[in-house]
């Protein structure tokens, strides 16, 4: 079973709560498989920090909704601010009981994670991960 995500960018603005789903978003990816934190979050992660490209999205207009998505990711970023991630929790499907078809979510999607690239490393990576991230960028923290 794939763990299908979509990867959202937004502009960091004042105001806007990186917990939060922003209003306005400019590009879209969809990705059919690997969309856990562990796994499309930390490549994620690493691609910001590295500018390491990553395959296997599949651009989408801004509009386009799924009913499949286990995950949304925001990347916040703007000229001279640092970039932010955000993790949500997409709520579970709802469908009629009596013919299957498709009513919505229900609830709320759940916010998991907002950081910094490098606070997502060290929440979902393990510690091969992170001596990988500092052998191959220099960084010590």
């Amino acid at each position: 079973m794939s763990t299908r995500a979509q990867v959202r960018f937004a502009t960091r603005e004042d105001g806007v709560s990186f917990s939060e789903h922003p209003d306005k978003i400019h590009a879209q990816f969809y990705v059919h498989s690997d969309g856990y934190p562990e796994g499309l979050g930390l490549d994620i992660s690493m691609s910001v920090l590295k500018n390491d490209p990553i395959s296997g999205w599949k651009i989408e207009h801004v509009q386009t909704l799924h009913g499949d998505l286990e995950y949304i990711y925001y990347i916040w970023s703007d000229y001279d601010k640092e970039t932010w991630i955000s993790i949500f929790r997409v709520a579970e499907d709802s469908y009629c009981e009596h013919c299957y078809q498709y009513t919505g979510r229900k609830g709320e999607d759940k916010c998991i994670f907002v950081g910094l690239p490098t606070q997502l490393i060290t929440k979902y990576g393990s510690q091969e991960d992170e001596s990988y991230y500092k052998q191959n960028t220099n960084d010590d923290g």
